[in-house]
């Protein structure tokens, strides 16, 4: 049994040559999936491949279409319903068009990088033109479909969250600070939406309370992210070279801060009419409020809060404190 001769550099594939001078000389350890740096073998169904593209697991956050006519009160009636699961897939289907089209415009850095070579697009599961195609439809689609079934400020809404997202894809991910008020405005606008298509007045402290909460899970995201990828090579976004972890610590703690002291002025606003329910959850939901703050930011500190679904789902405290916030608030809401 004879032994295979060790590559030298006249013999090592280009391929192979061109990965260690990215990794500074240390070839990655090939995986299960393929070839050290080449794209994963991928088996399953295009359908399959375009679901996962389009991100199922992020869904949950266009669950916030609720937020606005939850605070006003208006959840309980079978049109209003009906009306915010048709606003929902439409927002789910915008932003899986943007997650199609940004998977193929970054198919080829992404089969450079560890992890999201794995993606369908880049591991060749979804071809790059079908997914472009796909999303290009779901883009047009969308918001097509808002205009004809919902009211024109859903519509307009929806289509400048689709110019907003894609404007993202291509450059704006690049400009520093830019790219935390993108994303930070795409909760916002999933916590608008629901009240445009309700006709629900927006009130000063819900958009206060809400974009400053988004900034705040978006910055401290960003900051896990920097201190989980410092001295290491290829980060997973190439903007975190730029930041430093002081500042986008220095971000997340102004916005939390912003966030506490916006939720605390409408606690404590009466607006000239007293409470009358039994105790004054307007004020007690403060209490909830302040904890969840404070125990994200726990998470945030460690470098360890990534995406924000997972954060709350993941911790058994913090899902239970916002158990009571949302039971207090409500009672607040409902006057009872």
């Amino acid at each position: 049994m004879t032994e295979a001769a060790p590559l030298t550099g006249s013999a090592r594939p280009a391929e192979a040559a061109l990965l260690e001078q990215r990794t500074g000389g240390r070839l990655p350890t090939p995986t299960r999936g393929g070839a050290a740096g080449g794209p994963p073998r991928r088996t399953g169904t295009l359908l399959g491949g375009l679901l996962r593209t389009a991100r199922p697991k992020q869904w949950v956050k266009n669950s916030l279409v609720v937020a606005a006519p939850a605070a006003a009160g208006r959840l309980f009636s079978w049109p209003v319903l009906t009306e915010l699961a048709l606003v929902f897939v439409l927002f789910t289907a915008c932003a899986a068009a943007v997650y199609l089209i940004n998977d193929a415009r970054d198919a080829d850095a992404d089969r450079a990088h560890p992890t999201k070579r794995r993606r369908p697009v880049a591991a060749g599961q979804v071809p790059v033109p079908v997914a472009y195609a796909v999303g290009g439809a779901l883009a047009v689609l969308a918001p097509a479909a808002a205009a004809w079934l919902t009211t024109p400020p859903v519509a307009a809404l929806l289509t400048a969250y689709l110019g907003m997202q894609l404007a993202y894809c291509v450059s704006l991910k690049h400009v520093l600070v830019v790219d935390l008020v993108v994303v930070t405005t795409g909760f916002l606008m999933r916590a608008m939406v629901g009240g445009l298509a309700l006709g629900i007045p927006l009130s000063r402290w819900f958009l206060i309370t809400t974009g400053f909460g988004a900034l705040f899970m978006v910055s401290a995201k960003r900051y896990s992210e920097a201190v989980q990828m410092a001295g290491a090579a290829g980060a997973t976004r190439a903007l975190l070279t730029e930041y430093t972890t002081g500042y986008l610590r220095f971000v997340w703690q102004l916005a939390a801060g912003v966030a506490v002291l916006g939720y605390c002025l409408w606690a404590l606003e009466e607006g000239g009419v007293p409470h009358t329910s039994v105790l004054p959850w307007r004020q007690l939901s403060m209490v909830a409020f302040i904890l969840a703050v404070l125990r994200y930011a726990v998470f945030a500190d460690r470098g360890t809060a990534g995406e924000p679904e997972e954060v709350v789902l993941g911790d058994r405290a913090l899902a239970l404190i916002g158990v009571a916030w949302v039971a207090m608030y409500g009672l607040a809401v409902a006057n009872w």
